[in-house]
């Protein structure tokens, strides 16, 4: 490859990081190996610090007993994590969140990221409904199989 086509390569690689939203791309030509990847920016892979401890707030009438909650992971319509890492609500920091609480989705639909071992992996929607809550906070930790939100 000539230096001129390795410009030209660089160039349309960085626009199809643009394009996708991906954060690198790596291709090998002829021997040659040329890797494109931009920072994430605002992104940060640290875990905040734990929030003090509130006291709960006592209730002023005695509440009646009621059933208690079927888990989570029971609901029909729990969208639960494929993996591991960190979880975001947006497709970059200061964007608009990928769904709401109300919004209707379709089956494909990006719901949220989660970045694992550096790289960001989209989170869609298995099937088409209504978001009726999301449990997942922006930036946090998730667990295999945690539910994220529900979709009904």
């Amino acid at each position: 490859m000539t230096k001129s086509t390795d410009n030209q390569t660089i160039r349309e690689l960085a626009e199809i990081l643009n394009d996708t939203n991906l954060t690198e791309i790596e291709i090998e030509r002829e021997g040659m190996r040329i890797k494109v990847a931009r920072k994430a920016e605002g992104i940060t892979y640290a875990t905040q610090a734990p929030m003090p401890a509130q006291a709960a707030p006592v209730p002023s009438a005695p509440v009646a007993a009621s059933a208690p909650a079927a888990p989570l992971g029971d609901n029909p319509g729990a969208l639960k994590s494929p993996m591991v890492g960190t979880i975001y609500l947006a497709p970059e920091p200061g964007a608009k969140n990928f769904i709401s609480e109300g919004d209707t989705v379709k089956a494909g639909q990006t719901l949220f990221i989660i970045e694992a071992m550096k790289t960001m992996n989209p989170v869609v929607a298995a099937s088409a409904g209504t978001v009726k809550s999301i449990l997942a906070s922006n930036a946090q930790p998730v667990e295999f199989d945690e539910v994220l939100a529900i979709i009904e």
